[in-house]
C-alpha cells in the first residue's frame, strides 16, 4: 500500500476513544438496554438489506419500515471535516454527487471501478429529509485525499448531499481499496441539515459502511488494486476492528459488475 501512514484508522484503541452504542450495550449487559435501542414496535423489525446480488429496489422499498438504529463509530484519522487537521466541508464545491474528481484548486480524479453509494435516511422512522450526508473513503491505492503522501494536494472522494423526500442520496464515486488493518468501507457522518454540514458542525451520527466480500474479490481482481487482494486475504468483518462486534446494519446491498459498474445501498436509521 502506497504512501499510508502505519497507524491508518488506528486500530482498536483507537475506536474505542469514541464511546459508541455498542459499547455502552456491552458495559451494560446487552440484552436488557438494547431494547431501548432504535423504534421499537412490538413486531420484528427488519434490517437493512446484507446479501449482494438483492435489487436496490428492494433496499429502498424497506425504506417505509422501521429500521434499527446504525452504531456509531470511530471517523478514523483521515475526516478531513476539521476534527483531525484539514477541513473540506467549508469550502465551495463540496456539495456535490459525483466525488471522483477533486475540486477548487485540485484538479486530480481517482480511478478505479465505478460505484455509485445510495444512502435513505431514517430518523425516528421516517424518511430524514433535509439532513445533509458527508460521505468519504479511501482510493484505488489505499490513500485518502488531503492526508495521504502523494495525494495531501487533492480532495477527491468526499463530498456532501442533502437528503430528498424519501431520505435518498446518491454518490458518484470508485470502489475502495481494502488496505491493511482494515476491511473495504466508506465513511459517512448525518447531519441534521446542509447549513450544519457545510459549517462543520455537529454530526447526529458517524458511522461506516461495509462491501460484501464476494464483490471486494471480483474488484479486486481487476487491474489497479493488485496490493487489496492480499490486503482482503488477511481480514474479514469478524476480526475488523469496527464491524467485529457486529454489521447487520452496516453491510451495503450492492449489484451490478466490474465492467458496467456496482450499485451499493443501504437503508441508514439514526
Amino acid at each position: 500500500m502506497s504512501g499510508h501512514t502505519p497507524d491508518h484508522d488506528r486500530g482498536l484503541a483507537f475506536d474505542l476513544a469514541t464511546l459508541n452504542r455498542r459499547r455502552v450495550l456491552t458495559l451494560f449487559g446487552g440484552a436488557g438496554l438494547a431494547t431501548l435501542v432504535g423504534c421499537a414496535s412490538g413486531s420484528t423489525e427488519p434490517t437493512a438489506a446484507t446479501t449482494s446480488g438483492s435489487t436496490s429496489a428492494a433496499a429502498s422499498a424497506s425504506a417505509a419500515a422501521c429500521a434499527p438504529e446504525i452504531p456509531d463509530e470511530t471517523s478514523g484519522p483521515f475526516p478531513g471535516d476539521g476534527s483531525n487537521g484539514p477541513n473540506v466541508l467549508t469550502e465551495s464545491g463540496i456539495v456535490r454527487d459525483d466525488i471522483r474528481s477533486s475540486f477548487g484548486g485540485s484538479s486530480g480524479t481517482a480511478q478505479g471501478v465505478p460505484l455509485t453509494i445510495t444512502l435513505t435516511v431514517q430518523k425516528d422512522c421516517k424518511a430524514y429529509t433535509g439532513a445533509a450526508v458527508y460521505l468519504w473513503h479511501c482510493d484505488r491505492d489505499g490513500n485518502y485525499s488531503m492526508y495521504s503522501n502523494g495525494v495531501a494536494d487533492q480532495n477527491y472522494l468526499r463530498g456532501v448531499q442533502e437528503t430528498d423526500a424519501s431520505g435518498e442520496v446518491t454518490f458518484t464515486t470508485i470502489f475502495p481499496a481494502a488496505y491493511s488493518g482494515r476491511w473495504p468501507h466508506a465513511h459517512f457522518e448525518v447531519y441534521p441539515d446542509l447549513a450544519e454540514a457545510t459549517k462543520a458542525g455537529d454530526p447526529v451520527k458517524t458511522t461506516q459502511l461495509a462491501f460484501p466480500k464476494d464483490v471486494c474479490e471480483t474488484v479486486y481482481a481487476t487491474n489497479g488494486y493488485s496490493a487489496s487482494v492480499r490486503n482482503l486475504a488477511s481480514s474479514s468483518l469478524e476480526t475488523d476492528n469496527v464491524f467485529s462486534d457486529g454489521h447487520d446494519t452496516q453491510l451495503a446491498t450492492v449489484t451490478g459488475d466490474a465492467t458496467g459498474g456496482y450499485k451499493a445501498t443501504l437503508l441508514v436509521s439514526v
